[in-house]
């Protein structure tokens, strides 16, 4: 776990007092807006502005002054409301006000080209003179609700109220959004940030400083592109440990230019950084109302550390409760069966004809339900328990029948808004969150379940460089070296022969049992079968022959040397890889090979490098069952030797920093085991 990273944000998020720089008394400008947003401050608010400080005027009822500079040693935070070429100079005026921090609203940075980059580059440069913290720029602001702090531009902020969860938004438009989502089910925020272009204040710094924050229970964090991936991971796991992470990452279909024109950074690789978030701790959604539901539930309910937790479900109605089972099943969640104690129970406390294993269907509820429920949720087997029930009046009580459960128990209901609002209220202070539909229960119980799991595969130890030292390759690998390095991690690879001359293949062939694979052996080749360098089946020496012509043959021409092997039976194909991404470093990945990849389209299973076993078997059994099992015919899948081979993926690439990429491909599932069948290691080693 790696330190926390610099931080005196504290004068940022919760300053005693704020200028803005290019207030404006006229609606309809930045200025004014965020003037509008301001002033319920309850601490020092001023506004700047030269024009209406020489006549005298005070902009919405605000103190007036001609310059920040005016007001030394008098602001903490200044909200910086001018356009991007003005923004130097106004923060150069900040620091020799003795301004700690500055929000910078403005577009027209490193989003917008050359110019604009340049233009950011100077303003980080002065408020680094000055240690100004700066948030943005290109950011729309942030909301602290809880000191009545409101610096954005949609003055419709101030009706946020404050609550457990904290927004960190790469997009000011999403931090917006969520904030009124949230607010939407009931859910106050803590703080909510828009990070804009990250020019300074950026994800790592803001988590670190949210883990620290008293008011704030749960994280809701969004991503669109990462420069420092490592930095990001490194925060999420030092929060995760004090509080629950949601992200969304954005980018699953092509918007990288999209998303770079918003906040000058490209998305990256979606996969990557979503199993690198995950990894981390941080449970991963694919929408802002998932994201949503995931921290309405982990805002007050989180439970121990643990591989799986098994939910209960108790339903007064039997069809949302057969979503709710549905839901629960796709989202992985374990329904298990409950134990005999809790079965005879529940025969003694309800009707006959109801279903009392697990799903519980009550029937109407009834005096009988918070008993049902204290037996069930007191089950071995059970770690959550998700209750649903139409408000029915004089029938069930949510708060009398529930509250005994507060910590491990999510519900959710239908009727009249007002009744439902009113049991909301109550079930927040007992710590018990509700909503108002199956998928959104399941949503949150899901989102439970998988920060605890997540939380216990963080306590397994992962892989270190070899010897405890990073050395260098120095160069790409043929395949002969390449297996030979694989084969050194304890992998199998084929037996086989190198031949630099034709005689010394025919002797190979001699020496080789059963059918050979001939292949060119040139690292300068590194797609062989695409260039006629690969022949299969070889028995005769005629056949050798043919294929040494083929080989000799070869468009611009190669080392002349061939590698001869024993060629593998058939069987199922795997491809297991590493490569050195921009953002992330290392990272492993474990797909489906050969020509069951179109036939399952299953996505690869990504982990950053270094790995736990606990990581490299995840990645195994997220395989489909059906290859685990043995797909068409195949053996089954030996767990342990292919997550093996992904944590020896991974020592390499941690061990050796030039290599860029490894690339075993196929990887035969045999009765035996994993064998290698072919190694691609690319070095950018450079003199």
């Amino acid at each position: 776990m790696t330190t926390p990273t610099r931080s005196g944000l504290e004068l940022l998020f919760t300053p005693r007092s704020v200028a803005i720089v290019g207030a404006s008394g006229t609606p309809g400008k930045a200025g004014y807006a965020m003037a509008a947003s301001l002033r319920g401050f309850p601490g020092r608010l001023y506004a700047v502005n030269p024009g209406a400080a020489g006549r005298g005027e005070s902009i919405l009822g605000l103190d007036t002054r001609a310059s920040v500079t005016e007001l030394k040693g008098q602001v903490d935070l200044a909200v910086l409301a001018v356009s991007a070429p003005m923004v130097p100079e106004a923060l150069e005026q900040c620091g020799q006000s003795g301004v700690s921090a500055a929000v910078v609203c403005a577009g027209g940075f490193g989003e917008s080209g050359a110019e604009g980059t340049a233009l950011q580059q100077q303003a980080e440069r002065v408020a680094a003179t000055y240690n100004i913290r700066l948030l943005g720029p290109n950011t729309s602001g942030f909301m602290n609700p809880g000191i009545g702090l409101f610096a954005n531009f949609m003055p419709a902020v101030t009706s946020l109220t404050p609550g457990p969860v904290a927004i960190l938004a790469q997009s000011g438009g999403v931090n917006l959004a969520l904030a009124f989502m949230l607010q939407g089910v009931g859910v106050g925020t803590s703080l909510s940030v828009g990070l804009g272009n990250s020019g300074d204040v950026g994800f790592a710094e803001v988590l670190d400083h949210l883990a620290d924050d008293p008011e704030t229970s749960a994280v809701a964090l969004h991503v669109e592109g990462i420069a420092d991936g490592r930095a990001l991971m490194e925060a999420v796991r030092r929060c995760v440990v004090r509080k629950p992470v949601v992200a969304l990452k954005v980018g699953k279909n092509d918007v990288g230019d999209f998303a770079k024109s918003h906040t000058g950074a490209l998305t990256g690789s979606y996969e990557i950084t979503r199993a690198a978030l995950s990894q981390a701790g941080a449970v991963v959604v694919d929408s802002l109302a998932e994201v949503v539901d995931a921290v309405t539930a982990l805002s007050m309910v989180r439970i121990a550390a643990r591989p799986k937790s098994g939910a209960a479900i108790i339903t007064g109605q039997a069809g949302p409760g057969l979503i709710l089972a549905d839901a629960l099943a796709e989202a992985g969640v374990p329904v298990p069966a409950l134990h005999s104690e809790t079965t005879a129970q529940l025969r003694q406390l309800l009707p006959e004809m109801t279903y009392q294993d697990n799903p519980v269907d009550t029937g109407r509820p009834g005096e009988s339900f918070p008993a049902v429920a204290r037996a069930v949720a007191q089950d071995p087997s059970i770690a959550l328990t998700a209750v649903y029930a139409l408000d029915e009046p004089g029938a069930f009580d949510p708060e009398t029948a529930l509250a005994p459960l507060s910590g491990h128990v999510l519900f959710a209901s239908g009727g009249p808004q007002e009744v439902l609002t009113q049991h909301r209220e109550r079930l927040r202070e007992l710590g018990i969150p509700m909503f108002s539909s199956p998928e959104a229960l399941a949503r949150g119980v899901a989102a439970v379940a998988k920060d605890a799991q997540l939380r216990f595969s963080a306590r397994q130890p992962v892989g270190q460089p070899a010897n405890g030292r990073v050395k260098v390759l120095g160069a790409t690998l043929d395949e002969s070296e390449g297996k030979r390095l694989i084969a050194e991690t304890g992998a199998t690879v084929p037996v086989s022969r190198v031949a630099a001359t034709r005689q010394e293949a025919h002797a190979a062939l001699e020496n080789l049992r059963g059918p050979v694979v001939i292949k060119v052996l040139d690292a300068a080749i590194l797609h062989k079968s695409d260039v006629g360098g690969v022949h299969i089946n070889i028995r005769t020496i005629d056949q050798l022959n043919a294929a040494l012509d083929a080989i000799d043959a070869i468009p611009g021409g190669s080392s002349g040397r061939y590698l001869l092997e024993q060629q593998a039976g058939p069987g199922l194909e795997l491809i297991v890889g590493g490569v050195r991404d921009v953002a992330f470093g290392p990272v492993v990945a474990l797909s489906i090979g050969g020509t069951d990849v179109e036939i399952l389209n299953v996505s690869p299973q990504l982990r950053v490098a270094p790995l736990s076993r606990s990581s490299a078997l995840d990645m195994v059994l997220g395989l489909p069952p059906a290859v685990l099992a043995g797909h068409r015919g195949a053996p089954p899948i030996d767990l342990e030797s292919v997550a093996d081979l992904l944590l020896a993926v991974g020592e390499l690439m941690t061990t050796y920093s030039d290599i860029t990429e490894i690339d075993l491909n196929p990887v035969r599932i045999t009765a035996e085991g994993p064998v290698v069948l072919d190694a691609l290691i690319i070095s950018d080693f450079q003199q």
